[in-house]
């Protein structure tokens, strides 16, 4: 480990983090009231929640590879960014005025083109300002912070279920004032540098050039995938918690402590990835999804259910800013949207089918046999790693 001290992260970094944290308050306010919303409000069965689940995160992945690789075209990130948050933001009030599930579809489908137009030109923008010695902290930061706004969005929610009488409707409209404080911070704060790469005459952003990008990416990329596959969309993980008892005015708590796991652990496994321990913090990542999903399968008990979400936060801690920076490290510099772009969008094909998949197990087996499931999936990720690594040395 290193013991030169490391210069600080830019300002751009912490204006993006704070972007971030912002509409994920907004974001996760409303997201931690949806599944409910649609199912005791809107009548909706679970396959239905599944399958709008998986449809908006697939199209939030597919719109990632358009505007990755606009951006490398381009030579510019910011525009595309700001117009991604300003359309998520501009979907927050259609949430409380639908009234029946293909309006919710409607909203979550705009919010998530939203999301997807801003993911990769967000993420290689990172890496733009960013020296690759700092790119673990960098993304890890980012991450961070983005799941701070994942723990005051529920956190609010629940408060303002109190507040409210338990009306879903008047506490999804508070979601519309953080999301446009997002867009006003993006705007004003956050600098775009001058010599964004581009892609020479000669190498241009086309299918050819993706093929090229190689096989430590491509390795990437399916292990993105077969990790996503392992670890469907989060509405049920509040689904499972309601299913076992808990108020639904206190659901929220289930994001709220996953998220609290989750900000803790991101930031130091991002310094820890800069000091080299990228293999070790995958495999005790897909490690503690394995525990999770067996606990939260198999319990009856509230304690081991969070026991269970724990240990799915250490997860995504220990995993999600690591991806990104493996990413950023395996993509040429003329092509980091696309690949961004791309991983995201093999991600969110996982993630269509992973949340469909849970929501017809769920109804046909079982709650149990969704995360067992998942489990089975996280597993096989495990050993393709340690395969891959053995193979390699």
């Amino acid at each position: 480990m290193s013991s030169i001290p490391k210069a600080r992260l830019s300002s751009t970094v912490w204006a993006l983090g704070v972007t971030s944290l912002l509409m994920d308050v907004s974001s996760e306010l409303v997201h931690s009231l949806l599944p409910v919303y649609m199912t005791v409000v809107l009548g909706a069965s679970m396959v239905a929640v599944g399958v709008v689940e998986g449809i908006a995160e697939a199209t939030a992945s597919i719109v990632k590879v358009f505007s990755g690789a606009l951006s490398d075209r381009i030579g510019r990130r910011k525009p595309l960014v700001v117009f991604g948050y300003a359309l998520a933001a501009l979907s927050k009030p259609l949430f409380p005025l639908a009234g029946s599930v293909p309006l919710v579809l409607g909203a979550r489908f705009m919010d998530r083109i939203g999301k997807g137009i801003r993911g990769a030109p967000r993420d290689a923008l990172i890496a733009d300002i960013t020296p690759p010695e700092q790119r673990g902290a960098a993304y890890g930061l980012r991450q961070a912070m983005d799941t701070v706004g994942a723990v005051l969005g529920p956190l609010a929610a629940i408060g303002l279920m109190l507040l409210f009488l338990d009306d879903i409707r008047s506490v999804l409209w508070i979601a519309v004032l953080p999301a446009i404080l997002s867009v006003l911070v993006l705007v004003f704060f956050v600098a775009e540098p001058p010599n964004v790469p581009r892609p020479s005459a000669d190498k241009p952003v086309s299918l050819q050039a993706v093929k090229n990008l190689g096989k430590l990416y491509w390795w990437i990329v399916a292990l993105g995938a077969v990790l996503t596959l392992a670890r469907f969309s989060e509405a049920f993980l509040i689904l499972r918690a309601q299913d076992l008892g808990m108020a639904i005015a206190l659901v929220p708590v289930v994001l709220i402590v996953m998220n609290v796991v989750y900000t803790a652990i991101s930031y130091p496994a991002g310094v820890a990835a800069d000091d080299g321990f990228k293999k070790a913090l995958l495999v005790w990542g897909i490690a503690a999804l394995i525990a999770a999903d067996l606990v939260i399968g198999s319990t009856r008990s509230m304690p081991m259910l969070f026991a269970g979400i724990v240990l799915w936060g250490a997860h995504m801690g220990l995993t999600q800013g690591l991806l990104s920076t493996l990413v950023a490290g395996a993509a040429p510099a003329h092509l980091r949207g696309t690949a961004f772009g791309v991983f995201h969008l093999v991600s969110g094909l996982a993630l269509l089918a992973a949340s469909v998949l849970a929501g017809w197990l769920w109804s046909a087996f079982g709650a149990s046999a969704t995360f067992y499931a998942g489990g089975a999936f996280a597993t096989l990720a495990l050993a393709g790693l340690l395969f891959v690594t053995k193979k390699s040395h």
